[in-house]
């Protein structure tokens, strides 16, 4: 099953350095998820002047606690980065 996770960055004045801090673990702790079959894509969400405000991701798992579980295992979620996910059940059409 797919679900669609939309996660949102913290608004304080340090949450874009939050970000950066750690961004480069997020990546890398993300990347065999995204070179397997659980991570089908995931990009950043960006406010209207380009920068990142938080993230979405589309995840392909057996239910929605497995997808919970990623989104509290990373280190975006563990350092405070993102302040709230949603994961929504998503049925892909094109």
């Amino acid at each position: 099953m797919q679900f669609l996770v939309l996660a949102h960055d913290g608004t304080d004045a340090e949450a874009p350095a939050r970000r950066q801090r750690v961004r480069p673990q997020h990546l890398e702790g993300i990347r065999p998820l995204a070179e397997g079959e659980t991570l089908i894509l995931g990009g950043a969400l960006l406010d209207e002047e380009g920068g990142m405000i938080g993230s979405a991701m589309l995840f392909e798992a057996e239910d929605e606690e497995a997808v919970r579980a990623l989104i509290e295992g990373d280190i975006y979620f563990r350092e405070g980065v993102w302040q709230n996910f949603q994961i929504l059940p998503f049925k892909r059409a094109v």
